[in-house]
């Protein structure tokens, strides 16, 4: 009787202890929605877009390479400014920046580090010497690549479908300089240097050709190196040919410490470059060893009436954001990665593949002007600027197309 009274209990308890565990399992009832406290909106998908950049931010032209790197890191920080949407993501844009030392075998081993980082995108190289070798790569992953600066006209006639330039080649620009040097500058006995770099004899080769097309005699070709400081021997042999233009395809680290020696061996002549020459740095490298007017260079790029204004504007801002002026081709990197991106929102995708054939269509309003490409991928009705330099300064002479 005990026991059945102890298993009632035990039953009735259990019972119990059921209807309270329910009881407490209920779900409180949700608070009524109030006006000051709405539900939060979902946040917006966002797609990582790499611009990959590459210039020789070390050795002698680094002073260049900084300053492409300094135009590609202004175009990124815009894009993310004004909040671009690719497709219905908003796209956040970083820059994968690589030194190459203007070395064709550096240049080459970082091409394929940003091959291997799967940039969507890339900007360079500096140097024709870099930008050729490298380009094979990245036409191999189907990586667009746009230069900023490489004007040898091998780049883009590879046959690949990745490579563009926004910059004039050598074919213009030595060819236009050539027959400047005859028909301006008045020039009939010409002397040339050039430093066997792909950049350096490419506008060499096209200047000489130029030149003798418009009437001038070639007195003499002499060859130097892009890191080399000593050039009395070679200038004594052509100072015998007397010369009256004097034409060195090259950079400006070596153009300035030539023009001292130009003047310390009495050389009277008008000294003519390419846009590696033609640098705000050259005045300080060559220092009181530019003549007024002596030198005549090019620039492979250049902008008339309503466009002036836009690149001054940038250049203002660059130096307001930078501490420094802009050298040459900062503004060429930064319209570089805008079309990049003006692109890809065409596409409405970052995916390498499927916005490469935007890139071909590209008509874009630039800093350095409008921007379309031709079907190698060379920039259409490309400009030249030509300047020269008064009182440490560069000048410009004429935008020519």
């Amino acid at each position: 009787m005990q026991l059945k009274w102890t298993a009632v209990a035990l039953a009735a308890l259990t019972l119990v202890a059921c209807g309270k565990k329910e009881e407490a399992a209920a779900p409180a009832p949700a608070p009524a929605p109030t006006a000051a406290a709405p539900a939060a909106a979902p946040a917006a998908a966002s797609v990582v877009v790499k611009i990959g950049h590459v210039g020789p931010t070390s050795g002698a032209i680094a002073h260049l390479g900084k300053d492409n790197e300094l135009g590609a890191r202004m175009a990124v920080e815009d894009l993310n400014a004004k909040g671009v949407k690719i497709g219905d993501k908003v796209a956040k844009f970083e820059l994968v920046a690589e030194d190459d030392a203007a070395d064709p075998k550096q240049g080459t081993a970082v091409a394929q580090k940003l091959v291997d980082e799967k940039v969507n995108g890339v900007v360079g190289h500096l140097n024709s010497g870099t930008t050729i070798p490298a380009s094979k790569l990245y036409s191999d992953a189907g990586i667009p690549q746009i230069s900023p600066s490489a004007t040898n006209p091998k780049y883009t006639r590879q046959g690949f479908k990745t490579t563009f330039r926004v910059v004039a080649d050598d074919t213009q620009l030595g060819g236009t300089l050539g027959k400047y040097a005859v028909e301006t500058l008045k020039g009939k006995n010409i002397a040339v240097i050039d430093d066997r770099t792909a950049y350096g004899q490419g506008v060499a080769e096209e200047f000489e050709k130029a030149a003798k097309a418009a009437g001038a005699t070639i007195v003499g070709h002499e060859f130097t190196t892009d890191k080399s400081t000593d050039f009395n021997a070679i200038l004594t042999k052509l100072k015998g040919a007397n010369p009256d233009v004097l034409f060195f395809g090259g950079m400006d680290a070596v153009g300035g410490p030539m023009l001292k020696q130009v003047k310390q061996l009495g050389l009277n002549v008008k000294f003519m470059g390419g846009d590696g020459l033609c640098t705000g740095e050259l005045a300080k490298l060559a220092g009181d060893a530019i003549g007024e007017d002596q030198v005549v260079c090019a620039e492979a790029g250049g902008v008339e009436g309503d466009y002036k204004q836009p690149l001054e504007d940038f250049k203002t801002r660059f130096k307001q954001k930078n501490g420094v002026d802009v050298q040459i081709y900062a503004p060429y990197v930064y319209d570089a990665v805008m079309v990049l991106a003006d692109s890809m929102q065409r596409a409405g995708s970052a995916d390498p593949e499927k916005y490469l054939p935007e890139v071909g269509k590209t008509n874009y309003k630039g800093v350095t002007g409008p921007i379309a490409f031709d079907e190698k991928g060379d920039i259409k009705n490309g400009a030249l600027t030509l300047y020269t330099y008064r009182g440490g300064q560069r000048v410009q002479i004429a935008v020519v197309r």
